[in-house]
């Protein structure tokens, strides 16, 4: 039976891995999976390339949503990526706060964060900062971001409830968060649902939208709003891996499905006073 530090071990081989090769190879990887389609690239990702601060060799294409396009960063912001690959939302996020602001991206990947640094080396930001940790356990103080993104890499991590309490512990009362991950509506395929490789290429990882919603809500976040939705369809040359052409058609009038979400919600300031909350 897999544990969480065996999953997590996998994916962080995995990503190790997709640090090594181009962007051209990832996007025909299901998120670097090596599953093999021509397809899941155009589903899964999006278009960065007109956003501020866009960098192409820190573009790995393996992003599910747009998470800095919908995280309101202002000018002077502390910013926060989980899981921040090659660095490509910290630097469109340090576009947003600019020179006043600062931008630390955390990954468990070493293979990650040397190429992140490296790419940050060369653009000359000195206001943009890389540490290895995991996500359920960050290295930063408490109260210390005002924002918080993260694309598509929550869906891997196995304690999704601790993650989000450290996301909580980790913002200052009145911060915010925008993420972008996969989630489910109704019921996987079981042999999709236990694939290795298809944890690692982002889906069998989800878990069901409602579920991460209330996990949301339970830690204390508030004003919690979906910013962008769209289903993710997955091409039959993937599912013929897994499924015979029967259980692919079931699956597909079975009305369950996998969904892209940019999810946004607030660590609200507590009240001191009677007044205080005015």
């Amino acid at each position: 039976m897999e544990t969480k530090e065996s999953i997590k071990e996998m994916v962080r081989e995995k990503y190790s891995a997709i640090a090594l090769q181009n962007k051209e190879t990832n996007e025909t990887s299901c998120c670097g999976s090596g599953c093999c389609t021509t397809e899941i690239y155009n589903i899964m990702s999006e278009d960065y390339s007109t956003l501020g601060g866009y960098n192409s060799e820190a573009d790995l294409g393996l992003g599910c949503g747009l998470p800095t396009q919908f995280a309101k960063i202002k000018k002077g912001d502390v910013v926060i990526d989980l899981g921040s690959g090659a660095g490509n939302d910290c630097f469109i996020a340090r576009s947003e706060t600019g020179e006043t602001g600062k931008v630390i991206g955390i990954d468990f990947t070493e293979a990650m964060i040397e190429k992140a640094k490296a790419n940050a080396e060369k653009m000359g930001y000195h206001n943009v900062e890389f540490r290895m940790g995991d996500i359920e356990k960050m290295p930063v103080a408490s109260d210390f971001a005002d924002v918080i993104v993260s694309n598509c890499v929550l869906n891997l991590v196995p304690d999704k409830d601790g993650a989000f309490k450290e996301i909580f512990r980790v913002l200052k009362p009145g911060g915010h968060f925008s993420i972008s991950d996969i989630v489910l509506i109704g019921k996987l395929p079981e042999k999709i649902q236990q694939t290795a490789e298809m944890y690692a290429g982002c889906v069998a990882g989800a878990i069901q939208r409602q579920t991460y919603l209330e996990l949301i809500e339970m830690n204390g976040f508030q004003n919690v709003t979906i910013q962008k939705e769209k289903i993710i369809v997955i091409p039959d040359d993937i599912l013929s891996q897994y499924l015979s052409t029967k259980e692919i058609a079931d699956f597909k009038i079975s009305g369950s499905g996998i969904f892209s979400i940019t999810v946004f919600a607030q660590k609200v300031k507590s009240c001191c006073g009677s007044d205080c909350c005015n």
